[in-house]
């Protein structure tokens, strides 16, 4: 048993092995995935790496003690709490902890983040986070003088620069990898990303850049329904090629076509702002709900998702707006995204109106609650959260019958839209990303889209014309920006930004 006196320096050292020992798997894991560790020069970065991680560690723990004892203890149970869970996710997902990570987290509403609670969570948190921390919180630290203090850092800041000095020739390796390792190493992945995220937001537009003034062509009536998917990957669509019948519904639609697409993004924030916006960019343009509604436009947003940038229009309905005149099962699926929008539409004044559905169908990791039980195409499905506790067959079923109930909910819009008949009307289904279900052990989404696998990448953009309206080019390969100039050439929106080679219409 430890003592429950400890002196400082003893102290920071065995927190600095047991944050080691506990939440470092994974990035040892990856570092010896990627080197040659029997080699002379593998051996040497081994080493070298859990040195100066456990230095190090000691080094900034030991700091923060000396300021403050209870700073310092406040602040290891907030890392050894959040560390639990961090390499839960880590090793149950196969995520990474960077600053698109961040964003991920700081987007997510309770309704999504607690679809992830599980027993083997719950395990995470209780033995490598409350019984580490019941031990931070009740061992008393000895203080240490000031001049041992001193000895204390002048020591340890030149061990550190002396062993980054010798090892100087193999941090070519460590500065290749440095994203991954450093979204894997715990407290400081997220402590770093997190500052990074906040860095980034705040160094954004605060307000959106106005785009040119557009101006309405012509006085037809046309409608646009812009349907946004959500973790739909291409992979999974008979459309594309899916051996499992996927897409019993809109594969009999007549004026349905399919196109090949990449998403911008791996995460729904980044996917949306590339869907909404003109182009790809770092900066916050107006987007297309936006502009077109300042222009004189009808735009009616519906959404049991969230993750959009600011939207400003006045028909704008989130799921508990829908849900106050919806009555029925569906109300709990993203069926309730068609409840009344016939009616709605029929009530506008205007000639030209935008339609945007942001669904939730396909986002796991509960994918077999994302769809009505008659939707259960396919058997037996994955029903546990940890989905690498599921078989492939499982996890590929409860994903494919989201894409079942997708196909349902994009021919009923299709038969609703075909009733106008007053209106030239086009559906537009683009998703905000793909998804990962087992492939190379990666699960769901996220991953930097600069090393992401295909599958978080690939998406459908799915095109539905009502007869006697437009007609398509014959467009090969198409991005989430082809979505604004799109719209615009439909409605017959002039405006000095549109882009031609970027709308998919003739």
């Amino acid at each position: 048993m430890l003592k429950k006196n400890i002196k400082l320096t003893y102290f920071v050292l065995i927190i600095s092995f047991v944050n080691f020992l506990l939440f470092h798997f994974s990035f040892f894991k990856f570092v010896f995935n990627n080197l040659d560790y029997k080699s002379l020069n593998g051996i040497t970065i081994i080493i070298c790496l859990i040195i100066l991680m456990l230095v190090l560690n000691a080094f900034v723990f030991y700091l923060i003690f000396f300021l403050s004892r209870f700073v310092g203890k406040l602040l290891l149970v907030l890392f050894f709490m959040i560390s639990s869970v961090s390499v839960y996710f880590i090793n149950t997902y196969n995520v990474v902890i960077d600053i698109t990570m961040i964003g991920n987290i700081l987007n997510t509403r309770y309704e999504e983040s607690s679809s992830f609670l599980s027993f083997g969570l719950i395990l995470y948190v209780v033995f490598l986070g409350i019984i580490p921390s019941i031990f931070i919180i009740k061992v008393k630290i000895i203080k240490e003088t000031f001049k041992r203090f001193i000895k204390f850092f002048l020591l340890t800041f030149i061990f550190i620069l002396s062993l980054i000095y010798v090892n100087g020739s193999n941090f070519l390796w460590i500065d290749k990898n440095s994203t991954k390792l450093g979204a894997l190493a715990m407290p400081w992945s997220y402590v770093v990303n997190t500052s990074r995220f906040y860095i980034k937001k705040s160094r954004k537009n605060k307000k959106e850049i106005l785009l040119p003034n557009a101006t309405i062509k012509d006085t037809e009536k046309s409608i646009a329904v812009l349907v946004i998917g959500e973790s739909a990957r291409s992979n999974n669509f008979s459309l594309y090629g899916y051996e499992k019948l996927t897409n019993p519904l809109l594969s009999k639609t007549q004026n349905v076509y399919s196109f090949n697409a990449t998403s911008c993004a791996t995460y729904t924030t980044g996917g949306l702002k590339c869907i909404l916006e003109h182009t790809n960019t770092s900066k916050l343009y107006e987007i297309l709900p936006n502009y077109l509604y300042r222009n004189n436009v009808e735009v009616i947003w519906r959404t049991t998702n969230w993750g959009e940038p600011p939207v400003h229009i006045k028909n704008f309905f989130n799921k508990a707006d829908l849900k106050k005149e919806c009555e029925g099962e569906k109300c709990n699926y993203d069926e309730i995204l068609l409840s009344g929008l016939k009616e709605q539409i029929l009530a506008s004044k205007k000639d030209k109106i935008l339609v945007v559905l942001h669904t939730s169908t396909s986002h796991g990791p509960t994918y077999n609650k994302k769809y009505p039980p008659q939707f259960e195409k396919f058997k037996p499905v994955c029903n546990t959260v940890e989905l690498g506790k599921c078989t492939t067959e499982e996890l590929m079923n409860a994903y494919d019958n989201t894409i079942v109930y997708t196909d349902f909910i994009l021919s009923s819009l299709i038969e609703d839209l075909k009733q106008l008949k007053e209106y030239n009307s086009t559906m537009l289904y683009v998703s905000d990303h793909g998804e990962s279900l087992g492939e190379n052990n990666l699960y769901m989404h996220g991953v930097p889209a600069s090393f992401a696998p295909k599958e978080q990448l690939e998406i459908p953009f799915i095109v539905w014309l009502s007869d006697g309206s437009k007609k398509l080019k014959p467009n090969e390969s198409l991005s989430q920006n082809h979505v604004f100039h799109s719209v615009l050439n439909f409605l017959a929106i002039e405006s000095p930004i549109y882009d031609e080679n970027m709308n998919i219409y003739k």
